[in-house]
């Protein structure tokens, strides 16, 4: 009975618990005291979400000629020349390869660490915490800054390897999408990791005792208890990594290079360099419109795979 109890529990919707503890409405059908606390929490970020989205499409409708001022009337000659600009469109495509493979490599890399540290018990728990989150106490542009000393052509990385004797020429590491990539991860990860770790925590140890003693092996405890389970923190990790590295922009300036471009660095080249800003705040629309439009998809696929 305990086992089947257990394994009960891994079948409730996605964000449910064994017990509800707090409901959306009272039993006279009145808003809960959560839900009225949440509420101006929500429009709050409604509106910091919705506001600038909107300011940023009516700036992009303007007419921009260099040394004059802004010119009526609106037109769409922003959003039709980036969709219509080959280059402009690559660079989008570029910056939504970038952005999944480096979220489905923070997923990968810490799922394994996120539930070993959920599980740990021992006094170097804290220790191994501190040594994930302890990176975000340096700025991005610092950390990229040592991916440099690693990835030239005479850094680390070059000199381990010629003075091994496993290479004759230095590796062209640096300005390409692999050391990009490879920046961007190191910076999302620990988003991943504490996010994924603060939810299998809330997964009870007797779920997987239940699937073992069932006969579960190891991948079966994980595929049918432990990843349903840990379903919403994948998510949120997920979403969180996924905008990161959508508007990442130090990382791709400083390991990129100049012939390496990104959405957020073209951004702020339009905005600063060439001083468009209808066409950058056009550009800055259409980032961050694909961004909710993806995690909100994303979002709705996980929870009716979860249902079904």
């Amino acid at each position: 009975m305990a086992g089947g109890t257990a394994l009960s529990d891994a079948a409730l919707p996605l964000g449910r618990g064994p017990l509800e503890g707090v409901r959306e409405r009272t039993s006279d059908g009145r808003p809960s005291l959560a839900a009225a606390l949440a509420g101006p929490a929500t429009v709050y970020v409604a509106l910091a979400l919705l506001l600038p989205i909107a300011l940023l499409f009516r700036y992009g409708l303007n007419h921009f000629t260099p040394g004059n001022d802004l010119h009526w009337p609106l037109t769409l000659e922003n959003y039709v020349r980036f969709f219509s600009d080959a280059y402009y469109v690559e660079v989008f495509l570029r910056t939504l390869r970038v952005a999944v493979v480096s979220t489905a490599a923070c997923l990968v890399l810490g799922f394994p660490l996120a539930y070993v540290l959920a599980r740990m018990q021992s006094g170097a728990k804290n220790f191994l915490i501190m040594l994930v989150v302890l990176p975000l106490f340096v700025g991005n542009a610092v950390r990229a800054a040592g991916w440099m000393t690693l990835f030239g052509s005479r850094g680390f990385v070059n000199a381990a390897l010629i003075g091994g004797g496993l290479i004759d020429h230095p590796l062209v590491i640096m300005y390409t999408e692999t050391a990009v990539l490879i920046g961007i991860i190191a910076v999302n990860l620990p988003f991943m990791v504490l996010t994924l770790q603060s939810v299998i925590e809330g997964i009870e140890r007797a779920v997987e005792e239940a699937a073992q003693s069932l006969g579960a092996g190891p991948l079966a405890t994980f595929r049918r208890v432990i990843w349903p389970l840990a379903l919403p923190g994948t998510v949120a990790g997920t979403i969180l990594t996924f905008i990161l590295a959508m508007n990442a922009y130090a990382t791709p300036v400083l390991l990129g290079g100049p012939k390496f471009q990104m959405m957020g660095p073209l951004i702020y080249g339009e905005f600063a360099q060439q001083s468009n800003w209808p066409f950058g705040a056009a550009i800055s629309f259409i980032l961050m419109s694909a961004t909710i439009i993806l995690t909100a998809a994303a979002n709705l696929a996980a929870q009716r795979r979860y249902r079904r």
